[in-house]
C-alpha cells in the first residue's frame, strides 16, 4: 500500500527539496527514537506527506537541527522535530502492524509474521493512546478481509474502505479541520488502493490472489477506465486540499498531489508499453 505519495523531484526547487528531506529524515529519526532501528524500517513517503501537511496546517515548524546520517556521512542535513512528525511516526507503526498482518494472512510470509510480532506490543500501546485511529484501522482490516474473501468486485466500495481509514489517520486532532482533513485522506486513500490493485494486477493473476480489477482487465477500454478513475480521485483530493488555509510549503504539497502521486502510474504504463512492443516485435 505504501509508496505512492511521493515528490516529483525534478520539479521541486532546491530549498523545497531540502525541506521535504528534512521532514522525511525527521520522521526516520522519530521512528528510531521512539521505536528503535526496526521502527525505521517502517519509514515511508506516505506518512511523510501526512506529517508535512499537518505541519503546514497547524504551523508547527518545531525544532530544526543539523544531523549527520550514517547513510550520508559526508554531509550534515537539517532535520525537523515536532508533534506532527511524532504523530506521523506513531501512525506509521500502528498502520505497519496491520499491513504486516495482512501480508501474513495473504501469503503466509514468515518474515511478515516475525516483523508483526516485533510490533505487536507497540501497536497495543498506541491503540490506547489513539483509540479512534486504532478502531478505524481495525475496522478497515476487518471489512477489507471480509470483502476479499467474498470476492467483492465493487472497486469503489473497496477503495472507500482505504479512504475512510486514511481519512481518520489524517484527522489528527478531530477539531475544526477534521472534515477537510478527512476528505483529503478519503480521496487520497481511494487513489492509493486503486493504484495498488493496478500495480499488482499481473502478479495477482499469476498467483491467483484476489484483485478486484481482474474481472475488468480484459475490457478493451480498461486502461482508460483506470486512468479516469485515478484522475477523478486526485481531482477530488486536490479540491479538498485547496480549501485548507495552508501557506507555508504549499509548493511541496502541490508537487506531491499534482505530480508526484502519478510517478508510479507513469512507470507502470511505460513498462506495459515496452512489454507490448517487445511482444509485437516477436510475432
Amino acid at each position: 500500500m505504501f509508496g505512492y505519495v511521493v515528490i516529483n523531484e525534478p520539479e521541486l526547487k532546491m530549498k523545497d527539496y531540502r525541506k521535504y528531506k528534512g521532514v522525511y529524515c525527521g520522521l526516520c529519526q522519530s521512528l528510531k527514537h521512539k521505536y528503535g532501528p526496526f521502527g525505521q524500517l517502517c519509514l515511508n513517503n506516505d506518512m511523510t506527506f501526512v506529517s508535512l501537511l499537518l505541519m503546514c496546517l497547524y504551523e508547527e515548524e518545531g525544532e530544526a537541527r543539523d544531523y549527520r546520517c550514517k547513510l550520508h556521512p559526508s554531509r550534515k542535513m537539517t532535520i525537523y522535530e515536532n508533534e506532527c512528525i511524532s504523530y506521523g511516526a506513531d501512525m506509521t507503526i500502528l498502520l505497519s502492524y496491520y499491513l504486516l498482518r495482512d501480508h501474513w494472512l495473504d501469503d503466509r510470509n514468515p518474515a511478515a509474521l516475525a516483523q508483526m510480532k516485533l510490533l505487536r506490543s507497540k501497536a497495543v500501546k498506541l491503540s490506547r493512546v489513539y483509540p479512534r485511529q486504532y478502531k478505524a484501522i481495525k475496522r478497515y482490516v476487518y471489512y477489507l478481509e471480509k470483502a476479499e474473501h467474498s470476492g467483492e468486485k465493487d472497486i469503489d466500495m473497496l477503495a472507500g474502505l482505504t479512504g475512510t481509514m486514511l481519512g481518520e489517520l489524517m484527522n489528527w486532532k478531530n477539531d475544526i479541520w477534521a472534515d477537510m482533513l478527512h476528505s483529503v485522506g478519503f480521496y487520497l486513500g481511494k487513489f492509493i488502493y486503486i493504484m495498488d490493485a493496478y500495480e499488482d494486477l499481473e502478479a495477482d493473476i499469476k498467483k491467483q490472489r484476489f484483485n478486484p480489477l481482474i474481472s475488468k482487465c480484459k475490457d478493451p477500454d480498461f486502461e482508460n477506465q483506470i486512468f479516469n478513475i485515478l484522475d477523478l480521485m486526485m481531482a477530488d483530493c486536490a479540491r479538498c486540499f485547496e480549501k485548507l488555509p495552508i501557506i507555508s510549503d504549499i509548493e511541496i504539497l502541490r508537487n506531491i498531489l499534482y505530480a508526484g502521486v502519478w510517478s508510479k502510474y507513469i512507470k507502470i504504463r511505460n513498462d506495459k508499453n515496452k512489454t507490448e512492443e517487445t511482444r509485437d516485435e516477436s510475432l
